[in-house]
């Protein structure tokens, strides 16, 4: 992934860093909306709204396409798919360690209980003798 991709990513981290922009992101999955119908559960004026989306906007999380008001927000699924390439590689990684670590343990496992059972035999006869 080159610079781009990773400052694509740092500022789409950041962006979604705040619970409010996750929260408009998470409506904005359900279907385009408004300003006005993205402010209206918040207790924020739509100046905030429009500074959350600005945010959003900059990271490329979502678009409002040119045209008369109001303009519908769209969600941009593009990011996402960005963020899920880059989580899926380390995701895919730490499982690959996991399984050779299980492997590695299985290996490791019956030899283990045979020498404990060793020992309790070797205990057992040493107490009759």
């Amino acid at each position: 992934m080159g610079a781009m991709a990773t400052d694509t990513l740092s500022r789409v981290f950041a962006a979604l860093a705040d619970p409010t922009r996750r929260d408009i992101v998470a409506r904005l999955a359900e279907g385009d909306a408004t300003v006005g119908q993205l402010a209206g559960p918040y207790s924020m004026t739509l100046q905030a709204v429009y500074k959350h989306l600005r945010v959003l906007e900059d990271a490329g999380l979502v678009s409002r396409p040119p045209g008369p008001q109001p303009r519908p927000v769209r969600l941009e699924t593009e990011v996402l798919t960005q963020m899920e390439i880059w989580i899926e590689r380390y995701r895919q990684r730490a499982e690959q360690r996991y399984r050779r670590l299980d492997a590695l343990l299985a290996t490791m496992s019956p030899i283990d209980d045979k020498d404990g059972a060793d020992d309790v035999n070797d205990r057992r006869d040493d107490h009759r003798g």
